[in-house]
C-alpha cells in the first residue's frame, strides 16, 4: 500500500473480475511514461492479482491520508484496445448493466485474457491449405473424412488457414496431407503482406440488377459523404445483398477505410466468407468461436496492426479492433442469434449501430424479413431504406400453397398409439412429382426427436424431466427419451410411472418425419440435419456438401437448413408445421414464425427451375401464415405494430427483464417478491410511464433443477429505466447466495 500524496500519478483501472466500478491505482515511478489507455496491466486485487486495463488518469481521493496500492506491471508495449473500442465497451457496460473490466476482457480474443505477458503469434507467416481441384472427385466418395476437408476447403474459396479448417473438420490436418500427396491440395507457408489478394475467383459479376445498382450506388454515395448513416437494406430472398456489401466494402477500402461485416452463423455459411476471401484475400479477418485460440489471436492481431481491414464474423466480432472503421454490415439483422443470452446479455446490431455512431461510419442492415424495431427507425426517418423486390436473373419467387391438415392429415384405422402420419396427401403427390424431375426436397421442422412427448392413455399424465418443468422427447434411433434443456435422458419407459397405463406417442420430431419419408417414398435418399445428427463439423459440412451434389434428394431439419444455404436442385420447400412456434409464451412468436417460414421458403426456387412453398398448418388463419402465403411482409408488419403498439411492447417501449433462479423454490420466490415489493415502491411517477408486470414464475418454472421468476419492467426509453436500476443493483447486494439474479436489458426472449 502507497500513502497517496499530491504528486502521485493516479491510475484508473478496470478489473477483469465480475465487480462494477473502477479502481484507482498508484503509478509507480518505474511505469511513469508508459502507460497508454487500452494497455493490460497487472494489479494487485483482494488478497491476489488480476488481469486489469488501464484507462487514463483517475483523480486523487476527496479524503486524504488514504492509502493506494501500485500497479506491478504493465503487460504490453502497445494496447490491446485502441480508444474508440474502450469508447464502445464503456457503453455495452452501461447499457447492459455488467460489469465494465469483464466486458472487455470478453471482448478479447484468446491469449490476452490472462494475467501474463502476451505472446503474439507470429503475425508473419502462416499455413495454407490451397484446393487444386475445382471439385470433390468421384473417388473421394469412399473416403468421406477426405471428402469433408475438401468441400470445406473449397467452400470457403479454396484457400484457407490450415487452422481454420482443421478446427472447423476434426482430423482435417492429417486428411489434408493425405489429399496433398494425392495431388488435389497444396499446403504452403506464406508471409503475408498488406494487400496481398488471395483465394479462387468466385465469378464477380460484371452487370448488376438495377436494383443492385440503385442500392450500390446510393451506399457509395454515403460512404463518399462521410458521416454516420444507417440504412435498412430490405431485399427478398435472392436478391443478391451479399453482392451489394461486398460493392460497398470495395468501396471503403478504396477510400482507406476498414470494414466489419456479420452474420448469424459463420459456421453454417463458409460460402459467405469465400466470397469475402475470393474479392480481398489477405485483407479479410475471420472472427467466432470455432476457430483455434491461436488463430484467433492471429486476426485480431492483424487488425489491430492495420495489416488488415475487413473482419468478417459472428456477433463477437462486433468488438473486433478494424482500423478506421467506415462501414459496418449487420446480415440477416433480424436474426435472434445476434443477441447473447449469458453474461454480457448485448444485442450484436444494436452494438453495430452505436459503434457506426461512434465512429462516423456507414451501418447497413440487411434483411428479407426486417425485425419490426428497425422498421419503426425506418419509418421514424432515424434509418434510411433500401429495397430490392426481385431475385437475381428475374427469377420468381417460389410459390406457397396452404394445406390445412384439419382436412388433409391422413387417418388410419387400428389402435391409437402414435399421431396420424404428418406427410399429407398433397405433400406426398408433391415429393413425388419433385423426385420425378430430379429435383430435391428441403422439409423442415423446428422440433427435434421422433416424438415431442409421450401422455399416458389412462390418466393423462405426460412424462416429465425430474429437473426441468418440460416433457421429455422420444429419440427412437437412440431408444431414449430426452430433455432438451438440461440433457438428462433415460431409457424409453414401457409404461406410465403412476398407473402403469399405455403410453402415446404424440408431437412430431425431424426424426418422425424422416421415418415418414423413408416409409413412404422407399426410393428417395432421405437425411437428417439437426444437432443430433449433426454431431461435428465435419458431419455438417459433409452432409450439406452430398445435398449440394444431389446425392440426397429429400433433406429434413430445423433451423440449420432454413437459413445460409443455396442450394439451386432445391424446387420443393415444406413447412411440416407451421404452428410449432406461435403456441410459444413470447410477444415476439407471430413475429420470428413469418420470418423463419420466409426464410425457409428462399430456400426454394434458387436455380433456373422455379421453386413451390407448402405451408402445413392446424392454423390456417393465424396472421403469419396469411401473410407468408401473400409474400405479404408490409401487411404483416403494419398489424403487429399496431398490436404491439396497443400493449406497449417493443419498438414503442424498452423492456428490461429481471431473472432469478435459484435451487429453493420457497427461498426464490422469498427474495423475487422482496424484490418486487421494493421497485413498486420505487417506480417513478405515472407521468413516466414505467411499468412492471410480475413478480412471477417464468414460463418455464423449473431448469436444471433450479426454480425461475421474473418481473419484466416497461418504459417508454432506457433513460426512463435507468435510475430504478441503479437503486435496484444496490439492492441485490442484500439477495442470498442461494438466489441468482440477472439483469437482462432489452431481452430476446420471454421464457
Amino acid at each position: 500500500m502507497v500513502l497517496v500524496n499530491a504528486s502521485a500519478a493516479l491510475a484508473s483501472v478496470a478489473v477483469g473480475r465480475p465487480v462494477r466500478g473502477e479502481f484507482t491505482y498508484v503509478v509507480p515511478e518505474t511505469l511513469s511514461g508508459r502507460l497508454v489507455p487500452g494497455q493490460r496491466v497487472l494489479v494487485p486485487f483482494g488478497r491476489g492479482t488480476a488481469l486489469g486495463f488501464f484507462l487514463g488518469p483517475a483523480a486523487p481521493p476527496a479524503e486524504e491520508g488514504v492509502k493506494l496500492k501500485p500497479i506491478q506491471r504493465v503487460l504490453e508495449e502497445s494496447p490491446s484496445l485502441p480508444a474508440d473500442l474502450i469508447a464502445l465497451l464503456r457503453f455495452a457496460a452501461e447499457h447492459y448493466r455488467y460489469p465494465l473490466g469483464e466486458v472487455i476482457r470478453s471482448a478479447l480474443p484468446p491469449g490476452l485474457t490472462k494475467a501474463e505477458d502476451g505472446k503474439e503469434a507470429r503475425p508473419d507467416v502462416q499455413q495454407f491449405a490451397v484446393a487444386l481441384v475445382a471439385e470433390p472427385p468421384a473417388e473421394l466418395r469412399r473416403a468421406p473424412a477426405q471428402s469433408a476437408a475438401l468441400t470445406y476447403l473449397l467452400a470457403v474459396g479454396g484457400r484457407a488457414p490450415l487452422e481454420e479448417v482443421s478446427h472447423a473438420i476434426p482430423g482435417a490436418r492429417e486428411m489434408l496431407k493425405k489429399l496433398a500427396s494425392r495431388g488435389m491440395v497444396r499446403i504452403e507457408e506464406q508471409v503475408l503482406q498488406p494487400g496481398v489478394r488471395e483465394g479462387l475467383e468466385q465469378g464477380r459479376p460484371t452487370l448488376l440488377t438495377p436494383e443492385q445498382s440503385v442500392a450500390v450506388k446510393s451506399l457509395q454515395g454515403s460512404l463518399e459523404a462521410g458521416g454516420f448513416q444507417t440504412v435498412l437494406l430490405h431485399g427478398v430472398t435472392g436478391s443478391g445483398k451479399t453482392e451489394v456489401y461486398l460493392r460497398a466494402v470495395e468501396h471503403a477500402l478504396a477510400q482507406g477505410k476498414g470494414s466489419l461485416v456479420l452474420v448469424p452463423e459463420i459456421a453454417l455459411t463458409p460460402q459467405l466468407v469465400g466470397r469475402f476471401r475470393s474479392r480481398f484475400g489477405a485483407e479479410v479477418a475471420v472472427l467466432h468461436s470455432g476457430l483455434k485460440d491461436r488463430e484467433r489471436l492471429f486476426h485480431w492481431q492483424a487488425l489491430r496492426k492495420g495489416t488488415v481491414r475487413i473482419a468478417v464474423g459472428v456477433r463477437s466480432a462486433i468488438w473486433a479492433p478494424v482500423e478506421n472503421l467506415g462501414l459496418v454490415v449487420v446480415d440477416e439483422e433480424h436474426d435472434p442469434s445476434f443477441k447473447q443470452e449469458d453474461k454480457l446479455r448485448y444485442n450484436a446490431r444494436d452494438m453495430a449501430v452505436v459503434r457506426g455512431k461512434q465512429a462516423g461510419a456507414l451501418v447497413v442492415l440487411g434483411s428479407a424479413t426486417p425485425s419490426l424495431e428497425s422498421l419503426e427507425n425506418v419509418r421514424r426517418g432515424r434509418y434510411g431504406l433500401l429495397e430490392m423486390k426481385s431475385r437475381v436473373d428475374d427469377r420468381p419467387m417460389p410459390g406457397i400453397e396452404l394445406v390445412d391438415l384439419r382436412i388433409e392429415r391422413p387417418r388410419e384405422g387400428g389402435p391409437v398409439q402414435e399421431e396420424a402420419p404428418i406427410l399429407s396427401p398433397p405433400l406426398l403427390d408433391a415429393m413425388q412429382q419433385t423426385l420425378e424431375r430430379g429435383q430435391q426436397t428441403i422439409l423442415f421442422l423446428n422440433r427435434r426427436g421422433h416424438s415431442t412427448f409421450l401422455l399416458c392413455e389412462v390418466c393423462g399424465l405426460t412424462l416429465k424431466c425430474s429437473d426441468c418443468d418440460v416433457c421429455l422427447t422420444l429419440h427412437r434411433s437412440s431408444s431414449r427419451v430426452v430433455c432438451h434443456y438440461c440433457g438428462l435422458s433415460g431409457p424409453v419407459p414401457e409404461q406410465c410411472r403412476e398407473c402403469t397405463g399405455p403410453l402415446l406417442r404424440l408431437g412430431v420430431g425431424t426424426e418422425r418425419v424422416e421415418a415418414e419419408v423413408a416409409e413412404r417414398l422407399p426410393h428417395a435418399r432421405v437425411a437428417r440435419l439437426d444437432r443430433d445428427s449433426a454431431t461435428s463439423a465435419e458431419r455438417v459440412t459433409e452432409l450439406l456438401a452430398a445435398f449440394a451434389r444431389r446425392e440426397i434428394d429429400v433433406l429434413v431439419g430445423t433451423q440449420m437448413v432454413a437459413k445460409g444455404h443455396d442450394f439451386p436442385g432445391v424446387t420443393l420447400v415444406c413447412v411440416v408445421m407451421a404452428d410449432t412456434s406461435l403456441a410459444i409464451p413470447d410477444f415476439r412468436a407471430a413475429e420470428r414464425t413469418f420470418h423463419l417460414l420466409t426464410q425457409v421458403a428462399g430456400r426454394a426456387g434458387r436455380g433456373k427451375d422455379p421453386g413451390r412453398v407448402l405451408v402445413q398448418t392446424y392454423n390456417p388463419d393465424s396472421e403469419p401464415v396469411k401473410r407468408v402465403l401473400a409474400h405479404d411482409f408490409e401487411g404483416f408488419a403494419q398489424q403487429e405494430l399496431e398490436w404491439r403498439r396497443a400493449l406497449a411492447y417493443p419498438p414503442y417501449t424498452r423492456l428490461v427483464a429481471i431473472r432469478l433462479e435459484g435451487e429453493h423454490p420457497e427461498q426464490t420466490a422469498r427474495v423475487a417478491r422482496m424484490l418486487g415489493d421494493f421497485l413498486s415502491r420505487r417506480m417513478p411517477p405515472a407521468s413516466a410511464g414505467v411499468r412492471m408486470l410480475g413478480p412471477a414464475l417464468a414460463p418455464i418454472a423449473r431448469v436444471r433443477g433450479r426454480t425461475r421468476w421474473q418481473m419484466l419492467l416497461k418504459a417508454p426509453t432506457h433513460a426512463a429505466l435507468a435510475p430504478l436500476l441503479t437503486r435496484l443493483e444496490v439492492k441485490l447486494e442484500e439477495v442470498p447466495a442461494g438466489v441468482k439474479v440477472t439483469i437482462d436489458v432489452d431481452p430476446g426472449a420471454m421464457l
